[in-house]
């Protein structure tokens, strides 16, 4: 249940437009409901802005719809992450309103949240096309949780004049996530061009001595361009949450 939520439920009870024990059924889930096999977590809006998010590898299909009914029946805009195609092909036939995108391999059911107090756009940076699923996720979460962004791609310094050329785009932004692959050296580029919060994620995009995505991390890890920080391999839900409370506490200091 989100804080507007249940603010005007609250409300509803003392304007009388719902009674006291109505009141009381809709909030007997809280703070978690014990499906067994987990325990939804219908807190999770109040303490951090946003609901549960269900991580889709390790479940089936059947306790990914049994989870999801649960926090769609909360009122709460649900977001699954990496879930495979034909996961999504299951679950989207026993769940209303399912909106599944490949490329990112995520699923929404309900809509985005309403953009609130923020400090500006975050702009999401990969490196190369193949760093696309990755940063598609972070756009996608970044979209569910209602923080405007733009996309900045193909922008590796490999031809680093492409990257240059939009220096006034990085600039501009509140946040920059920035994903890549290989030897993951284009976090320490824009953080040495820009006074914002830079937040790194490497990719498991490369060859064989890229050892998916560790050489990326441990690169980003010791680079010497000060003041970004680096999440972990391939994880742009991730950098996307932590970009989206930076620009959200920004908003709420102006």
């Amino acid at each position: 249940m989100s804080p507007d939520r249940l603010r005007q439920l609250l409300d509803d009870v003392r304007t009388g437009r719902v009674s006291l024990d109505d009141a009381l059924g809709r909030l007997k889930a809280l703070p978690f409901e014990d499906l067994g096999f987990a325990r939804v977590d219908h807190h999770r809006a109040l303490r951090t802005g946003h609901a549960e998010v269900i991580y889709g590898p390790g479940k089936t299909p059947e306790e990914i719809v049994a989870i999801a009914r649960r926090i769609a029946a909360s009122g709460d805009t649900l977001l699954i992450t990496r879930l495979e195609v034909a996961a999504a092909a299951n679950c989207a036939a026993l769940l209303p309103d399912f909106d599944y995108d490949s490329r990112s391999r995520t699923a929404r059911i309900g809509p985005a949240l309403p953009v609130g107090p923020a400090r500006g756009r975050i702009l999401v940076v990969a490196a190369g096309t193949s760093d696309l699923p990755v940063a598609e996720e972070a756009c996608r979460t970044l979209e569910t949780l209602g923080h405007p962004f733009d996309r900045l791609y193909d922008v590796g310094v490999a031809g680093l004049h492409r990257l240059l050329a939009e220096h006034s785009r990085l600039a501009a932004a509140a946040v920059v996530i920035v994903i890549a692959g290989m030897e993951g050296a284009l976090p320490s580029v824009v953080a040495g061009l820009v006074d914002r919060p830079v937040i790194a994620v490497p990719t498991s995009t490369g060859y064989g001595a890229a050892l998916h995505g560790l050489t990326a991390l441990l690169a980003m890890l010791s680079s010497c361009a000060a003041g970004f920080t680096v999440v972990n391999i391939d994880n742009g839900f991730g950098a996307a949450v932590a970009a989206a409370r930076i620009n959200r506490l920004e908003g709420d200091r102006g």
